[in-house]
């Protein structure tokens, strides 16, 4: 053979046996998956990231992630769970309820972080939140709990408040049933009347406002919902609420920034950035039934001030004493 043939022919097998070795070296770096009703363009992902960072994990080096979004079609969520499954991934990050069920249902073997579930215990995720059993662990956000201190903000904030709407998404069965369960409790101990109205995408908001109004309703509680938290829903949802001039309040502080009176709730993005703590642990061998299931212990108020005098509404002095930040 001519060097040149030599060499040419050389060249060619390097080039052909390359993509080889570094599909070789990418599978040989720890796959995770994670599977979310939400949008890629959802805020929490970036506290799973950032808290891979922290913890020496670089995406593409030394740690791969396969994204599985459902876009706000909750049935696609088996399928997707499944998908992961036969990945092969070494364990699954299922963010909120619904995903985490799915996942829970398409492995038992597989290890599973669920990341802001409500009630994990109840739903029949884990044993217990100390002794998790099993092959699921992670956070919870106990988000079910807060619907009566939101509840009682808007009673604070309106003391003489006879009927609250609720919008919630129905498609979200185990999250949003729990949810409405709470607030339906909430809501007698309160003494005030609750108007629950849906809406199953971003689409059905401006109907559910229509129904809001129709029934003279004057105060809002948006129950926490995964879908509704991207940028641009919360801001749909804020400009709707300014437009009827609704007291409302939502579990995310995004919704305050947007425009919306108040928001409570736990810090998301705290909860996924606690999720790559479990991820770590796992992926260095322990296992998830001997890992207990962390509760929220930062809390955030939020009161925008602005949209409260934009709507002729006085914050009492103690509530605003109790806020986190007042945007002004």
């Amino acid at each position: 053979m001519r060097r040149r043939e030599f060499i040419s022919s050389g060249f060619c097998a390097a080039v052909i046996s390359w993509p080889q070795v570094v599909r070789g070296q990418q599978s040989a770096l720890p796959l995770i998956g994670l599977l979310s009703p939400d949008y890629p363009t959802g805020p929490y992902v970036n506290g799973l990231r950032a808290g891979l960072r922290e913890l020496g994990y670089r995406e593409g080096e030394n740690i791969q992630i396969e994204y599985r979004w459902a876009e706000g079609k909750f049935e696609r969520l088996p399928d997707l769970a499944t998908q992961l499954v036969r990945l092969n991934v070494r364990l699954i990050v299922a963010y909120v309820t619904q995903a985490s069920l799915e996942a829970q249902r398409a492995t038992s073997t597989i290890p599973i972080v669920i990341v802001g579930v409500a009630d994990p215990v109840g739903v029949g995720l884990i044993a217990s939140f100390s002794h998790p059993g099993g092959n699921v662990t992670g956070t919870s956000s106990r988000a079910a709990d807060i619907a009566g201190k939101q509840l009682q903000l808007l009673k604070d904030t309106m003391p003489d408040v006879a009927r609250v709407a609720a919008l919630w998404n129905p498609a979200n069965t185990a999250f949003q049933a729990l949810q409405v369960k709470q607030t339906q409790a909430a809501a007698r101990t309160a003494g005030v009347e609750l108007q629950l109205v849906e809406a199953r995408t971003p689409n059905e908001f401006t109907a559910a406002f229509d129904a809001i109004d129709r029934a003279g309703t004057r105060a809002l509680l948006v129950l926490a919902e995964p879908l509704w938290d991207n940028n641009q829903n919360t801001r749909t949802l804020a400009e709707l609420v300014m437009a009827r001039r609704l007291t409302a309040v939502a579990g995310h502080r995004a919704f305050a920034d947007a425009g919306g009176l108040m928001a409570y709730g736990p810090d998301y993005s705290d909860l996924y950035k606690r999720a790559a703590v479990y991820v770590d642990k796992i992926l260095k061998g322990a296992k998830p039934a001997d890992l207990a299931v962390e509760q929220p212990n930062t809390f955030k108020f939020v009161v925008n001030l602005k949209t409260a005098k934009a709507l002729g509404l006085t914050i009492p002095p103690m509530l605003l004493a109790r806020a986190d930040e007042v945007i002004e």
